[in-house]
């Protein structure tokens, strides 16, 4: 069995300095680079917001940051200016291998926000991750990177659902935890058939 490891949105904006930062989400760079050549394919992800994106608090006239909101396709959490398409916070860290075999960009669409490696957060456009590990023959996945709460949480659940066998291994991924939003994400992946490895 073919196995990818899928590494979510290692980028400036996500790390130490950056416009939405993780707490410790340089820390998980070296050992993301050591991991990868135990992988058939390394897929990245990256965050590429058009600037004025319908998700930043900044478009919404009396909101703030971590304010939620109900869009189209439902709640929307509100998040500072991040990951500007061409941007120096949207470039991958600068420490991260990037020598993988795809890049999936994803929020690029203003008026949707894209969480997940496989779809916007309506839950119904692909990102083409899917069709891309089926013509490979990949069935196996292991999920690391940030945030474990929203965009790793979101890609494990619907990779699950996809019917892919999923690890997300949470020693390599560091979560915003906005309102209990860790605790909620692990038992959301768990729900849906990840499993959840330390």
């Amino acid at each position: 069995m073919s196995e990818a490891l899928i590494v979510i949105d290692m980028q400036n904006d996500f790390c130490e300095g950056g416009a939405l930062a993780v707490e410790g989400g340089s820390a998980l760079v070296a050992p993301i680079n050591a991991l990868m050549d135990d992988f058939t394919a390394v897929i990245l992800t990256q965050d590429w917001h058009p600037a004025g994106h319908s998700s930043f608090a900044s478009s919404h006239p009396d909101r703030a940051p971590m304010d939620l909101i109900t869009m189209p396709y439902g709640p929307q959490v509100l998040w500072p200016d991040h990951c500007i398409q061409g941007s120096d916070g949207a470039a991958f860290h600068p420490g991260l291998r990037t020598d993988g075999d795809l890049i999936i960009r994803k929020g690029y669409n203003p008026a949707i926000d894209s969480y997940s490696a496989f779809f916007e957060n309506d839950h119904a456009t692909p990102t083409g991750l899917d069709g891309y590990l089926k013509s490979r023959g990949i069935t196996r996945l292991t999920l690391v990177g940030l945030a474990l709460d929203f965009c790793v949480n979101y890609s494990a659940v619907d990779a699950a659902r996809l019917g892919y066998d999923v690890t997300v291994r949470t020693d390599l991924s560091a979560a915003i935890d906005v309102n209990g939003s860790r605790d909620a994400a692990l038992k959301s992946m768990a729900d849906a058939g990840a499993k959840v490895a330390v």
